[in-house]
C-alpha cells in the first residue's frame, strides 16, 4: 500500500480556484490509478475524479466536469486536483485514495485501498 498526504485545500470566496495535491510514499507509484474524493458535512463521501497511471484517462463526477481537472505527476509521486470556478456546495474535506492498477471508473469508496487523511476546502459567496 501507500501513504497518501494531502494539502492545498483552505478558504476561497465562490469564483476562485484551487490546487489540491497529494504526494505518496513508496515505489511503482505510477501503477496505481488515484483518485480524489469528498465529503461535505452532513453528506457521504463522493467520487470526484479519478487518473489511471499513466495519465492518459480520466473520469469525472458530473458535479464538477468542466470545472475541476486532475493530472499527475510521476517523477514527484504525486496528484494534483485544479479547481476552478469553485462553488459553496463544493464545500467539503477532500480526500486522495489508490488503487493498484484501479479503474478509474470506480466510484465507490470501498474499492479504494489507501486514503490520505483529508484536507478541508471551503467555499463561501
Amino acid at each position: 500500500q501507500v501513504q497518501l498526504t494531502e494539502s492545498g485545500g483552505g478558504w476561497v470566496q465562490a469564483g476562485d480556484s484551487l490546487r489540491l495535491s497529494c504526494v505518496a510514499s513508496g515505489h511503482a507509484f505510477n501503477l496505481y490509478t488515484m483518485a480524489w474524493f469528498r465529503q461535505a458535512p452532513g453528506k457521504e463521501q463522493e467520487f470526484a475524479a479519478a487518473i489511471d497511471g499513466n495519465g492518459a484517462s480520466t473520469n469525472y463526477a458530473d458535479s464538477v466536469k468542466g470545472r475541476f481537472a486532475i493530472s499527475r505527476d510521476n517523477t514527484k509521486n504525486t496528484v494534483y486536483l485544479q479547481m476552478n470556478s469553485l462553488r459553496p456546495e463544493d464545500t467539503a474535506v477532500y480526500y486522495c485514495a489508490a488503487m493498484f492498477f484501479g479503474s478509474v471508473f470506480a466510484r465507490n469508496t470501498y474499492e479504494w485501498r489507501s486514503w490520505g487523511q483529508g484536507t478541508q476546502v471551503t467555499v463561501s459567496l
